[in-house]
């Protein structure tokens, strides 16, 4: 849950943080107090602050810098700071900066001193490190769900419309028919590999950094494998330095995420194409869409066009953390404080976005008779002819002739070749047959491609087979 909507009950203390104010002289100025805070964005960390926190105050005690009773006094600070911010009535100051001392300074609060000895062998900068990959590990186990499930919607419609035709593009031009569920699959397959990428990328996320302390490490004997264990990361890190100086992973998710928006704005785009009367292949549910406050008899398709949009937000925020990291020295730089929002607004864009895919997708409905019209025009069965014209033995650089004349014909004409006479197609060349037929309809033309990958209602079949199989 974000907190960032409770920001009015934010305090702006005109004073120096109390974490490291024994080297000031004078409190720091109430506008600069405000302008390098965090604590108006970073609040959603709080569970994993609290985590991380938990797991340190134990690592301690294995290692005997804390007592039994110190962990548990700092356990149940913890579980309380956690429901007050919950319920809202937790008090957040601009003076303490942070999540980090926002949490600490109400543990003391609570427990006295012993609040106080949970900041030992760890910084603000191995610790908001460890808080955003927790973060981040939860969220991509979210977006790889919502992943899935518009992809089960994908499958869905694939199934359903196996069999139906429409024209395929190149070049938005009319080129060959294909199946819808053909092309439903097309997008499909474009989410398996995102979902890889992710899967791939949380890798590199689930890595432990806890333990770098300041950019040097510590002097406490501490143990951060067991850390990690607790915290459920495959590893801790293994240089001090670029553990808290590292942003790779968040680059990399932003960067999976960019590729994941740009295919849900290509959907976008045919859905949009596709809706509209010049095409009408399909519609969309009505509460997926809007209206116009002029024109009565709009239907607007605001999901895919709003996701359109919010892909040059998501690229956006990856230019930011590209910028943001390029000229950084090690270790750790107040600049990476600008590392959150980006990354922020990127997990609720995608997850958004996802969401409203995996809820539209299973309910759009076809307008087959429209499609197959569409098939009919342009000649989408000419490159079928010419392999007709192959099989009788005849070059294939010929019978690409012999079928642009056929082309030029029916163009004259307004005959598609399927309208066109055995006779006037054998003017073209004596080997056409009446078998000629059998490829030159709509459906002998997508049931010909029945091999791996092609468009046959078959394959489509297969593929949607072996996709739920293997757990989709």
């Amino acid at each position: 849950m974000s907190n960032s909507n409770k920001t009015s009950k934010t305090t702006n203390q005109n004073s120096t943080n109390s974490s490291w104010g024994g080297r000031f002289s004078e409190s720091t100025d109430a506008f600069v107090a405000d302008f390098t805070a965090s604590i108006q964005f970073d609040q959603r960390l709080y569970k994993h602050d609290i985590a991380g926190s938990k797991a340190h105050s134990q690592m301690l005690n294995k290692v005997g810098l804390l007592t039994d009773q110190e962990v548990k006094d700092i356990h149940t600070g913890l579980d309380e700071i956690q429901s007050e911010i919950e319920a809202g009535d937790f008090e957040w100051s601009i003076a303490l900066e942070d999540i980090h001392m926002n949490i600490e300074a109400r543990l003391t609060d609570k427990i006295g001193i012993t609040g106080k000895k949970l900041h030992t062998g760890r910084s603000r900068n191995d610790q908001v490190a460890t808080d955003i990959r927790l973060w981040l590990r939860e969220q991509i186990d979210l977006i790889a769900s919502e992943l899935q499930r518009l992809q089960k919607g994908l499958l869905e419609v694939a199934e359903r419309e196996a069999d139906t035709i429409l024209p395929g593009f190149t070049h938005l031009q009319v080129a060959q028919p294909i199946t819808f569920g053909h092309h439903m699959l097309a997008w499909y397959e474009m989410l398996v590999r995102d979902f890889e990428r992710l899967q791939d990328c949380r890798k590199r996320v689930n890595i432990l950094p806890l333990g770098a302390a300041a950019l040097a490490g510590t002097t406490y004997p501490i143990d951060r494998p067991y850390v990690a264990e607790l915290l459920g990361f495959d590893r801790a890190s293994n240089n001090s330095l670029d553990s808290v100086s590292d942003r790779d992973f968040a680059i990399e998710f932003i960067s999976a995420a960019s590729l994941i928006m740009m295919h849900l704005s290509r959907f976008s785009e045919e859905l949009v194409l596709w809706t509209s009367a010049q095409f009408n292949f399909i519609d969309l549910p009505d509460r997926f869409c809007t209206g116009s406050s002029i024109m009565p008899q709009k239907k607007n398709p605001d999901v895919p066009e709003l996701v359109r949009g919010k892909t040059g937000r998501v690229y956006g925020s990856l230019m930011s953390l590209l910028t943001l990291m390029k000229s950084q020295p090690l270790a750790y730089n107040k600049d990476n404080q600008e590392d959150k929002e980006p990354l922020f607004d990127t997990v609720d864009t995608l997850l958004g976005s996802l969401r409203a895919y995996a809820d539209m997708m299973p309910h759009i409905q076809t307008n087959k008779d429209k499609m197959r019209a569409a098939a009919m025009q342009g000649f989408s069965t000419a490159t079928d002819l010419a392999d007709y014209l192959v099989g009788k033995d005849m070059p294939f650089r010929d019978a690409h002739e012999v079928v642009g004349s056929a082309v030029a014909f029916g163009v004259k004409t307004g005959k598609d070749l399927s309208e066109m006479t055995l006779e006037e197609l054998q003017t073209f060349s004596d080997v056409i047959g009446d078998d000629v037929f059998d490829v030159l309809t709509l459906e002998g033309s997508v049931a010909a491609r029945d091999h791996l990958g092609g468009t046959a209602p078959a394959q489509v079949r297969a593929r949607i087979k072996e996709a739920k199989q293997n757990g989709a």
